[in-house]
């Protein structure tokens, strides 16, 4: 599936189609990203390849990495959400065989996440994957997280 794009129903239904974007993800990082030899080289990396654009209202848009790249819903390579970047970087993670990672849901209440990124397990630390951020390690501050191993 290249994207999967409905009106948003819940978060169960969102990490489904997550799920399901970063396993067709997979053979296209492995044939046509580059390999990097850590978390930081990775995420500057990908951060260079990507720009922020907000869903279309009452929209839930996930792409896999061949549509994020090749045939972008906006039509501009790239560009995407914060869910869209984390089925890029768990793709990715997934390619290199490194050893953890994980997917961190944020908000502001228990209910409602608002926000999706990743982490990764690297020489005995867990590091913060989020390319909303312009900072390798850093992410916005939530009141609520719950992390989902991949």
């Amino acid at each position: 599936m290249a994207q999967l794009k409905e009106n948003y129903i819940d978060i169960n239904r969102t990490m489904k189609g997550v799920h399901r974007q970063i396993c067709d993800s997979l053979n296209y990082c492995a044939s046509k990203m580059p390999i990097y030899d850590n978390p930081e080289q990775m995420y500057y990396g990908l951060l260079s390849m990507v720009q922020y654009k907000s869903d279309p209202p009452n929209t839930e848009l996930l792409q896999s990495v061949p549509t994020l790249f090749e045939n972008n819903y906006w039509g501009r390579s790239g560009w995407g959400d914060c869910d869209c970047f984390t089925i890029l970087v768990c793709s990715m993670i997934h390619v290199h065989k490194w050893p953890k990672q994980r997917i961190v849901l944020c908000g502001r209440n228990k209910m409602g996440p608002v926000h999706i990124f990743s982490e990764v397990y690297w020489q005995g630390k867990w590091y913060t994957m989020d390319l909303t951020s312009r900072l390798f390690n850093t992410h916005r501050k939530y009141k609520f997280y719950q992390h989902l191993y991949v």
